[in-house]
């Protein structure tokens, strides 16, 4: 089969590429702007990429075209497959009824943690010996790679809330028929496109309505919009995580290390260097959703012993002079603040400075923008790239007082940062975008100023 791929660069949409690839499938694709990493992964998987959404891409005579949801009614190239009659299907449809079908699918459903719970659970698969498959909206390092067909029966997938395509206004993880499926948590996101968080749990509860009954879902027990999820009906087998009747995490060391208990009876302890109760809950949730894939909870925790952490999750990017710059994905009031306690719990009293930029649509709006300064209050200095924004960062963020500082330009806040940095901080940059590049540029003008 040749599918053409609109969208082909946006992480999902690339890792169904690579999936279609090496299933034997004829791979093209087209985006707005085709560039590095995603450009050079999918090209030296021989897959051509175009850029731009010409008409004439028509003439390529792909068997079916898989249309990603950042292409809308009046692009060239999707109006020329509407008006010709072509064929063309969503991402996650084609996806379930080309790779999924007969597989276990193991899908990582909830507003945080999907990449790094979906990230844990593959690699214990991995560590047990079961070489699964996957398709992850980061890059575990553990594998190096986003997406991968596997080997065997069971495969990890980002179970996302988001939209399917314009013509499917469905979540994308209704697609995915999944046997074992973890609920991490909830909140309002995706401002774009849900009114409130009504309705995603709507969503969510449409998602357990057609589980199987010899499933399992893995619920976070706190959090109450999961809780209000499963009492609008739930058919399948619920495991909790989070209390003590269920899957629990003890206090961490100093290290980093926590034990692990099952309904009150001791499992092990974690040995790792992750910090935060964020990550206590995703190992947990991946724990319980590797044991009813069969693998054992001991099994489970030996292999996160060996997890490397997906990149941009307080990835560190580099050190100048004692100042140590960190990429992190974080762009939710709730991500923000969780990673900034990580941080806090791994450097103790150690100034951090962190680095925002507002970029998803959700905070481009300013919806989340009165819980911006709480979420940030356990740094020693913010400074926040306010370009683009529907609202008043300055404003937003006076709470914070004389320790926050907004910039409109990227090179200045370059400059600004580099001129408060100082030996023995840490310095937090957290987008859900490239940044404009701000990581690297930032660590050579570190070596400028303090060479």
């Amino acid at each position: 089969m040749h599918i053409h791929i609109l969208g082909i660069c946006g992480t999902f949409m690339g890792g169904i590429a690579a999936l279609a690839k090496a299933a034997g499938h004829t791979v093209t694709g087209c985006d707005a702007n085709v560039y590095p990493p995603m450009s050079t992964q999918l090209e030296a998987q021989g897959i051509r990429l175009i850029e731009g959404y010409g008409a004439d891409q028509t003439s390529l005579g792909p068997d079916v075209y898989v249309i990603g949801n950042v292409v809308t009614r009046g692009n060239a190239l999707m109006e020329e497959i509407l008006n010709r009659g072509l064929p063309y299907i969503s991402g996650p449809q084609w996806l379930a009824e080309n790779v999924l079908r007969g597989l276990w699918v193991i899908g990582v459903a909830g507003t945080h943690g999907k990449t790094t719970a979906s990230a844990m659970l593959a690699w214990i698969l991995e560590h047990a010996g079961l070489a699964p498959g996957f398709l992850i909206g980061g890059v575990p390092q553990n594998f190096g790679v986003s997406a991968r067909l596997g080997a065997a029966l069971f495969f990890v997938i980002e179970a996302d809330e988001y939209d399917t395509a314009f013509f499917d206004k469905r979540s994308k993880f209704i697609h995915y028929a999944s046997r074992t499926t973890i609920l991490n948590n909830l909140e309002f996101d995706h401002a774009d496109i849900f009114p409130d968080l009504a309705a995603i749990e709507t969503q969510f509860h449409h998602l357990v309505r057609i589980l199987p009954g010899n499933g399992l879902v893995v619920a976070n027990a706190e959090d109450a919009a999961i809780k209000r999820v499963l009492a609008r009906g739930c058919w399948t087998p619920v495991e909790k995580f989070g209390v003590s009747d269920g899957w629990q995490a003890g206090a961490q060391d100093a290290s980093g290390g926590f034990a692990v208990s099952f309904n009150g009876r001791p499992q092990g302890v974690v040995q790792w260097d992750l910090f935060g109760a964020h990550n206590q809950l995703n190992a947990l949730a991946a724990i319980a959703a590797a044991r009813h894939a069969a693998v054992p909870a001991a099994i489970a925790i030996e292999a996160l012993g060996a997890f490397k952490n997906v990149k941009r999750r307080l990835e560190t990017r580099g050190t100048v002079n004692g100042i140590t710059v960190y990429d992190d994905f974080a762009h939710h009031p709730t991500a923000i603040r969780v990673t900034l306690a990580g941080l806090r719990n791994k450097v103790g009293a150690a100034r951090i400075i962190a680095v925002l930029e507002p970029r998803s649509n959700t905070m481009k709006r300013g919806v989340m923008k009165d819980e911006l300064a709480a979420s940030l209050a356990a740094a020693d200095r913010v400074f926040c790239y306010g370009a683009g924004l529907e609202w008043d960062p300055a404003a937003a963020l006076a709470p914070l007082g004389a320790k926050a500082e907004i910039h409109h330009d990227i090179p200045q806040l370059i400059t600004a940062i580099a001129a408060a940095a100082k030996s023995g901080d840490h310095v937090l940059i957290m987008s859900n975008g490239s940044f404009g590049g701000i990581h690297g540029k930032l660590l050579t003008r570190l070596r400028e100023a303090h060479g």
